[in-house]
This record gives structure tokens, C-alpha cells and sequence, in this order.
């Protein structure tokens, strides 16, 4: 097991104050959220740059390769993205919000294979109800994970059955909602004497959705930062150029 060069960050990003929202940058239009501009966007993509490639080191293991997949499933109001809250004991990014996803396998074929068997490993998401139509720009986190976004279209129809060695929740967030800045906010947090900076897209998930997971209490913020919110943003910059 590879030696962190320091020891990880510990701290609450809840905590850390709002530098910034980019309440100024405009939403994206709704006619750009839906399958078919979706599709078209993937198929002619516009001159664009990703916002966020890469987070500052935080451990010295050797870089990995991986890949998630960003699942917009189609319901009668709109897209919404589904993601998953981590179980607080996994070695890295533990308790955080994130797209199911994971580490490149020898015996994947490519980054959408892995994707797609992570994602069938961690939330039980069956293969058949999902529509691969692009990729975003690799994306590297501080724990040196070189990842692969794999955007996807999930028809309805399916059930989820998340893995509780993985994951403590599995949730949806409207696709409008991430793609409008003023949801987007800045951090910034120095750290080992270097300044850090992300963004966040706190989430108050409705009092509805929660009961039929069966959950308590009625309402929760999934806090949204971080890498998962990192490439949200490339993904906003995508759609929005």
C-alpha cells in the first residue's frame, strides 16, 4: 500500500466558507437538457475547454486509472443525474458524494466497460437500461485516480440494488439544477501551505424522495464537492459553450 506524502486532509468541506457563486453565468437553456440535444451535443461537440483537469497531490501512490459513469435518467419532469453517497469506511473519498464508478480492470475493454461494471457492482444499475453517448475530459483527483466521465442516458424501468459494502445511499439531483452556476459555489481552504480551491453544490434532496427510500430524517443535504462537483462543472462547461 503506497505511504501518503502527508497525511490526508480531514476536515468538513460543510465548514469551509463560500469564497464565491457564480450566480452571473447563465444557466443552461432547457432545450439543451434533454436526450436528443444531449445526443447531438456528443455527436457535433462545440469548440469548449473543462474548467477543472486536475487537483493538487494529496498521497504518492501510483496513479490509477478510472472511470465513472455520469447516468442521466429520463423522467417524466426532465433528466436527473443519479449518484451515490460512499459508506464512511472506504479507504478513499469515504462518505463523499460520487458517480458510481471506480478503478480500471485488467479485464475491462475500455473505460466504458469499466464504467458500466461499476456501476452494475456498486448500484445494481442493469446494462440494458443504459445508453452510452459520450465522454468528458479525464479528470485527475488529488489521490492521483485518472478519470474517465462516461455520460450516459438511463431509460426508467430499472431497480437498484447498491451494494452496502460501497454504498450508504443512492440518489437523483435534477440535471437543471447542477447545470445552473448559481447552484456552483467556490471554496477555498489552504492546507500543507498550499491554497486549495473546489467547488460545491449542496443539494437539499426532497422530504418525498427520502420517504420512499425509507429513510429518516424527513430532509438531507447531499453535499456535493470536490471531484464529483469538478467534473459537474466541465460537464456545465460542455453544454453551456
Amino acid at each position: 500500500m503506497a505511504t501518503p506524502l502527508t497525511p490526508l486532509p480531514q476536515f468538513d468541506p460543510r465548514r469551509v466558507p463560500v469564497s464565491g457563486v457564480d450566480a452571473h453565468l447563465p444557466a443552461v437553456p432547457g432545450e439543451r437538457l434533454t436526450p436528443a440535444a444531449l445526443r447531438q451535443r456528443f455527436h457535433a461537440p462545440p469548440r469548449w475547454q473543462p474548467e477543472v483537469r486536475r487537483e493538487p497531490r494529496f498521497a504518492d501512490r501510483a496513479p490509477a486509472a478510472a472511470a465513472v459513469l455520469v447516468p442521466l435518467v429520463e423522467r417524466p419532469d426532465g433528466l436527473s443525474v443519479l449518484l451515490t453517497e460512499r459508506t464512511a469506511h472506504l479507504s478513499t473519498h469515504s462518505g463523499q458524494v460520487a458517480f458510481p464508478g471506480g478503478k480500471v480492470d485488467a479485464g475491462d475493454a475500455d473505460v466504458v466497460h469499466a464504467a458500466l461494471r461499476e456501476a452494475h457492482e456498486e448500484v445494481g444499475l442493469e446494462r440494458g437500461f443504459v445508453d452510452v453517448i459520450g465522454q468528458l475530459p479525464v479528470y485527475v483527483t488529488g489521490t492521483q485516480f485518472i478519470v474517465t466521465p462516461v455520460v450516459a442516458l438511463v431509460r426508467q424501468g430499472f431497480v437498484l440494488h447498491p451494494n452496502a459494502d460501497e454504498v450508504a445511499h443512492a440518489f437523483e439531483v435534477p440535471l437543471a439544477f447542477l447545470m445552473d452556476p448559481a447552484h456552483h459555489r467556490r471554496h477555498r481552504f489552504e492546507w500543507d501551505g498550499q491554497m486549495r480551491e473546489w467547488f460545491s453544490m449542496p443539494y437539499l434532496e426532497p422530504a418525498r424522495a427520502i420517504a420512499q427510500a425509507g429513510e429518516s430524517p424527513p430532509e438531507a443535504e447531499r453535499y456535493i464537492w470536490g471531484a464529483t462537483a469538478g467534473m459537474l462543472r466541465n460537464f456545465y462547461r460542455f453544454l453551456a459553450a
